[in-house]
């Protein structure tokens, strides 16, 4: 569809300028790549978080409703974009025009909340863990995520008669001083204190585990220097034979007073509580002197022991009940180690820093074009591609989901399997029947 000028300035739907002829396909291009991946992307995420129970967790409720508001965008508002680029007009009449503007900036501020309350959630596992457990359990997750939508839908929807079509960047939006300053304080308050809070939020997280560690490292110093202490002592009265990890379990409760202090600075950190030692020479940790005298076994407790077959059970084996009766009775395996466990932690907080970051990103051009050129002096297609940049935020994030966390990349492998299965099936069933 080709338009003139007279009829740009005629028509309140129409973005032509001769500027942008050739720059509009490109913007069809990316809004159809932006379509069809951020469609695929955010629904293989939500069918990921229903297929796989590993995925069932509280944290993920938030991942999943941030999946759903791009899932909004994507499929629901960006067809229509595409098709104004197109076109360089917006064919579907002013209320259409309010209603894709409205959910529009719905998506946005759910979006952002929600990107606020995943930097809540992740603090308050690391500083305040039964808060986290108060606000986040199963009744408040249903508040809060509810809460997103009716929260956005309360600050936009107000704003419905200061919708309308902005030809510098093709699509709706606020119309330039209608609206106003209700509309530019929704904007300050979601895109610069919103996103500053998030900011700050990460920022207290990496200075509660930059803490964490350092009461970690010196706690494992303080013990190293008692261990290396106690098994020269033992050494001198008993026998030399004894490794100074024995040495330490000889110990018991004097060693580990040795860090209480260095624990309790990180106790709220919920992986900063330290695994016992392990002794190399037996499958299973060994408790502290002050249990029960392994001398006292008797032998129905033997008989009453698994078979070998039985891995579960760290006292199964016939050497190890040999040597019951010089060592401690063996404790059960521990659940995973404290190293794994902030690994993991760390693994996801620096995924959900990523998913922020992407975010601002993403919106930081059209945030400085806006903010610098609000005369509309600067040419239109440079209005047109950095509004074109905040379409990848809705798209990305799937991405780096499967990028930076191993759950989620083995969820969506599954997903995929079941999906392909018929068609696998059926390629096999025609090269049966060919051969």
């Amino acid at each position: 569809m080709s338009l003139n000028l007279t009829s740009n300035l005629t028509d309140p739907f129409s973005c032509h300028q001769p500027s942008v002829e050739v720059y509009r396909y490109f913007g069809v291009a990316l809004g159809c790549a932006v379509t069809l991946g951020g469609a695929l992307g955010n629904a293989l995420t939500l069918l990921a978080l229903a297929w796989d129970r590993g995925l069932h967790t509280r944290f993920n409720v938030l991942i999943l409703n941030l999946s759903v508001a791009d899932l909004l965008y994507c499929a629901g508002l960006q067809p229509f974009t595409v098709d104004s680029y197109l076109h360089l007009r917006w064919r579907w009449g002013g209320p259409g025009c309010s209603a894709f503007a409205l959910l529009l900036f719905l998506s946005n501020a759910v979006s952002i909340i929600t990107l606020c309350l995943i930097a809540a959630a992740r603090y308050l596992m690391v500083a305040r863990g039964r808060l986290f457990n108060r606000v986040f359990g199963r009744v408040g997750l249903a508040l809060l995520v509810s809460s997103t939508w009716a929260l956005g839908l309360a600050s936009f929807g107000p704003l419905w008669g200061a919708y309308g079509f902005v030809p510098q960047v093709c699509t709706c939006s606020f119309h330039r001083t209608r609206g106003r300053p209700y509309s530019t304080i929704l904007l300050v308050l979601y895109f610069f204190v919103g996103l500053a809070c998030v900011g700050v939020f990460y920022f207290l997280i990496h200075r509660k585990v930059k803490a964490a560690a350092a009461a970690l490292e010196r706690h494992k110093i303080k013990k190293g220097v008692s261990i290396k202490a106690t098994g020269k002592g033992e050494g001198e009265s008993s026998n030399t034979q004894h490794t100074d990890l024995e040495a330490d379990h000889s110990q018991g409760p004097q060693a580990d007073s040795s860090g209480a202090t260095a624990e309790q600075s990180g106790a709220r950190f919920p992986t900063q509580k330290l695994a016992p030692p392990v002794d190399r020479s037996g499958p299973a940790d060994v408790s502290s002197s002050s249990q029960s005298d392994p001398t006292q076994v008797s032998s129905d407790d033997k008989i009453k022991q698994p078979p070998v077959s039985d891995r579960s059970d760290p006292s199964s084996s016939s050497g190890e009940e040999r040597e019951s009766q010089s060592r401690p009775k063996a404790t059960p395996p521990a659940p995973p180690s404290s190293g794994e466990q902030d690994a993991e932690f760390k693994r996801v907080t620096r995924m959900c820093f990523a998913v922020f970051l992407c975010f601002v990103l993403c919106y930081a051009p059209f945030l400085l074009v806006n903010a610098l050129d609000s005369q509309g002096r600067a040419p239109q297609a440079l209005h047109m591609f950095c509004a074109n940049m905040t379409w990848l935020n809705s798209c990305i994030n799937p991405v780096l989901y499967a990028a930076m966390n191993r759950r989620f990349n083995q969820a969506y492998r599954g997903v995929l399997a079941r999906a392909l299965a018929p068609l696998a099936r059926l390629r096999d069933a025609v090269r049966g029947a060919r051969g």
